[in-house]
C-alpha cells in the first residue's frame, strides 16, 4: 500500500494497524472514532497542524521497510 494525501485514515489502519503510533504521535488520539477513520491524511494533518508530506513520507518508508 502506498499512502497519499487522499488516503483515508481508516484504510491505512485496516491495511496495517502498526502505523497507529504515527498518528498518535501527531496528537490524533481518536483513531477508532468514525469521523477520524473517514478523514484523509491531508485533512487529519491540517486539523492537527502537521506537515502532510512529512508524515506520508515517514509512513511510506516504514511500510516499504516491512
Amino acid at each position: 500500500m502506498v499512502i497519499t494525501k487522499e488516503t483515508l485514515i481508516g484504510e491505512i489502519l485496516d491495511a496495517d494497524r502498526t502505523v497507529a503510533p504515527f498518528f498518535l504521535e501527531m496528537g490524533m488520539h481518536c483513531l477508532g472514532c468514525p469521523a477520524s477513520r473517514n478523514e484523509t491524511v491531508e485533512e487529519a494533518c491540517m486539523v492537527h497542524g502537521v506537515d502532510a508530506d512529512g508524515l506520508i513520507k515517514k509512513i511510506n518508508e516504514y511500510l516499504a521497510g516491512k
